[in-house]
């Protein structure tokens, strides 16, 4: 039995202990690091692009296997670079951006880091899921991997939700929404996954990729005129608001003829929706004057990338209706690899590199490497898609797998001593 002094004592240590927690605490909580989302959150996706494409890359090369009977490799590698990379920059962005739109506090300090932890726990589950010798093991992981996905994406929807609601900011609401959709495709593609349906996971995957293509031609309706006329000599860009209204109508329609075409027996494709959304962005696109970007990387880059989406879209639509012979066919693969690294990456990599400068203070003046980091990415989507059509897929694999983790590393040098870093004033 403990006498008095030694309760005391105990009491003491206890108190003690909670106080060392307490300023563990705070000085987690005051890192630059978790200043606001964007920091740890692209650092974070750039760093799982580049682990999952050396994994993915050894694998095309049949250096390692896969035990896993519950997430295939394919699965593993689309979901880490449409949800481990493209989301989470996107999500940063939103939610560091959303401080602006709102005037209203983001979220910082232990509330990122508690996302942060989330992320992680998904990634090492998921890299166990496709590791792990034993299918119980397999399961149990990838189970816990869509749980705590789930919570990732509940956590950074209410954050955000709750700034727009508490401001009336009533222009943001679509973002909601879109994130929501966002969260339930990457949920669907976790358990296809689980339940051996990988037709479906895959068709999720690509479905993925055209609600990202309705995201970018949102937000770049938005900024890129915007960061045209304050960057450039450009003085005003006319408004394009049917053209706008089109886009977006255009968009949500291929998305959904495309999606059902997986359940349904469609009498027709979604081709001439897909090809009809290309060159609409093609035509907003000349209506703000890229030849006055030529000169600014920051803006070059993403005039370049929204180009590329354009052109990703016609070319998915004119696979479905254009011979495997003719001049103009690539592969639907292909097309896509267009918008997922010619127009994705280029304008995440773009958009990471102006938001890392302007968000810590900086000026919008980059290191000369920069520009030679978006050169690299759109290298990489040049070799992935025409090198396959001169029947050299190998190179075009690894080409540009070779040229995404060189413009990561770049990415790394210039920006990381940035992110982690004070805000200059």
């Amino acid at each position: 039995m403990l006498n008095p002094h030694d309760t005391e004592l105990l009491q003491l240590q206890h108190q003690a202990a909670h106080q060392r927690q307490f300023k563990v605490l705070a000085k987690l909580n005051r890192l630059p690091i978790f200043d606001l989302p964007f920091r740890s959150f692209f650092l974070l996706a750039v760093a799982c692009s580049f682990i999952s494409l050396i994994y993915w890359g050894l694998f095309l090369n049949g250096t390692i296997n896969t035990n896993s009977n519950t997430l295939s490799l394919k699965g593993w590698h689309s979901h880490e670079m449409l949800f481990g990379f493209a989301a989470t920059v996107a999500v940063g962005f939103i939610l560091t951006a959303s401080q602006t739109w709102t005037k209203q506090p983001s979220i910082k300090g232990l509330t990122v880091l508690a996302l942060i932890v989330i992320w992680f726990a998904v990634r090492v589950c998921l890299f166990i899921s496709i590791t792990a010798d034993k299918n119980s093991y397999q399961q149990i992981f990838l189970y816990i991997a869509v749980i705590a996905q789930f919570f990732w994406w509940l956590g950074a929807i209410l954050a955000f939700s709750k700034q727009v609601f508490k401001s009336k900011n009533h222009r943001n609401y679509l973002f909601i929404p879109l994130l929501s959709t966002l969260m339930t495709a990457n949920i669907g593609l976790l358990l296809s996954e689980l339940f051996g349906t990988y037709m479906l996971s895959s068709h999720i995957a690509k479905t993925t990729v055209l609600l990202f293509c309705l995201l970018i031609g949102i937000l770049a309706g938005r900024v890129i005129p915007f960061f045209t006329i304050s960057g450039s000599k450009v003085t005003t860009i006319p408004q394009t608001k049917k053209l706008n209204l089109t886009i977006v109508t255009l968009s949500l329609l291929g998305i959904v003829i495309f999606f059902s075409s997986y359940f349904l027996q469609l009498t027709f494709s979604p081709a001439m929706l897909m090809i009809s959304a290309g060159i609409a962005h093609t035509v907003r696109l000349c209506f703000w004057q890229s030849h006055a970007t030529l000169r600014t990387p920051l803006l070059w880059s993403l005039h370049l990338s929204y180009f590329s989406l354009g052109l990703g879209l016609t070319f998915l639509g004119l696979s479905y209706i254009t011979a495997a012979n003719s001049v103009f066919y690539i592969s639907f693969s292909d097309a896509l690899h267009i918008i997922t690294i010619a127009a994705m990456a280029l304008m995440i990599f773009s958009m990471m590199s102006r938001v890392s400068l302007g968000h810590t203070g900086r000026k919008l003046q980059p290191h000369n490497s920069v520009k030679w980091l978006f050169i690299i990415v759109f290298l990489s989507a040049i070799a992935r898609v025409f090198l396959p059509v001169l029947q050299l897929p190998m190179l075009a694999w690894n080409l540009s797998i070779a040229l995404w983790l060189t413009a990561s590393l770049i990415f790394f040098f210039v920006y990381m001593p940035v992110l982690i870093t004070k805000n200059v004033s």
